[in-house]
């Protein structure tokens, strides 16, 4: 069974939005890869473009080096980024 490589290849990088435990300071976005934080409550929010899988899983040690409880890991159509436009 051969499974062809490029279909599973993304020419564009993917938005994500990552949800965490707590409340991070903005001090961590750069750590980041440049995801955009945003709090809510007890919650914080990084979302943003990610180069590939590998930038994702990135992302997810440092959070698990942190010691801050993931609470979900969701990819966004583009349309439903915060970082685009309103128009």
């Amino acid at each position: 069974m051969e499974h062809n490589s490029a279909q599973f290849a993304s020419v564009e990088s993917e938005h994500y939005q990552i949800r965490v435990k707590g409340r991070l300071e903005r001090r961590w976005e750069q750590w980041f890869d440049g995801l955009q934080l945003s709090i809510d409550h007890e919650t914080t929010m990084l979302e943003g473009p990610l180069a590939d899988q590998a930038a994702l899983y990135g992302v997810l040690l440092k959070i698990r080096d942190l010691g801050v409880p993931l609470l979900s890991v969701q990819r966004l159509p583009l349309e439903e980024t915060i970082s685009t436009p309103p128009g």
